[in-house]
């Protein structure tokens, strides 16, 4: 089986602190908006937690994981035909 693409844990946490840090900050003096930032932070974490957990059900499965930092990824086998 070749390599499961996921995103890399880095881009939950920096949506996260974005959120975190200056979102919530920006809509402190709205409680509706605050409780919709709120809720999207709770949904990332919650992603972020199934991520690990899909990672971890892998591991024990020894099927690799590929983490990308983008869309435009390309893997060493790709690289190596276009050369």
């Amino acid at each position: 089986m070749e390599q499961i693409p996921l995103p890399s844990p880095i881009h939950y946490e920096l949506i996260l602190q974005l959120l975190e840090r200056q979102t919530m900050l920006a809509v402190s003096d709205n409680p509706n908006l605050r409780h919709q930032v709120n809720q999207l932070i709770i949904t990332l974490r919650k992603a972020a937690v199934q991520q690990k957990h899909l990672e971890e059900i892998c591991q024990s499965s020894f099927v690799e994981i590929d983490h990308r930092w983008s869309l435009n990824h390309l893997s060493t086998e790709q690289v190596a035909a276009s050369e």
